[in-house]
């Protein structure tokens, strides 16, 4: 009896939307590799309830029919969502792959050419179509320090200096 309520339970939970929504945003420099490494973490849920406004096929993140067009709805709105600039200048990016990790996706991305990072820019405004109490984590490390900031809706504009 304590194992049915138990699994009623934990059942009811996982149905159940959660209480927040956040990303987390690492952007890493790798001064051997002369490049910036990106990853995004997100809720799955939010995020393919989010890609799906924008796409005329069917978003299934969990259990992609075609994992090409996952990527190309990924790549699209993380361009869009998400823009930095490198030393002043404007960069992009170029997505790696993603992967499921419980209920989140990570998501992995690439800026080639980047051997010195002295400064980074973000204009970050990721699932803020999507809801209005997101926040969005985002730690930059180059040369060794790592600097953390935390954008709450509508807040989308940061810079870190190193």
């Amino acid at each position: 009896m304590v194992n049915i309520i138990i699994q009623w339970m934990l059942t009811g939970m996982l149905s159940m939307a959660h209480p927040f929504f956040m990303s987390v945003i690492d952007i890493n420099h790798n001064p051997k590799e002369a490049s910036l490494e990106i990853s995004v973490r997100v809720f799955s849920d939010d995020l393919e309830k989010t890609l799906q406004q924008y796409s005329k096929q069917k978003i299934n993140i969990l259990s992609p029919g075609d994992k090409a067009v996952i990527e190309k709805n990924l790549q699209a709105y993380m361009t869009d969502h998400l823009k930095l600039t490198v030393n002043g200048k404007p960069v992009r990016f170029s997505l790696v792959g993603y992967e499921q990790q419980m209920e989140s996706t990570w998501c992995y991305f690439e800026i080639d050419k980047q051997p010195v990072v002295n400064q980074v820019g973000i204009d970050c405004s990721l699932l803020y179509d999507y809801e209005t109490k997101q926040v969005n984590i985002v730690h930059v490390k180059s040369k060794g320090v790592q600097k953390t900031y935390k954008l709450d809706y509508p807040k989308r504009d940061i810079s870190f200096s190193f």
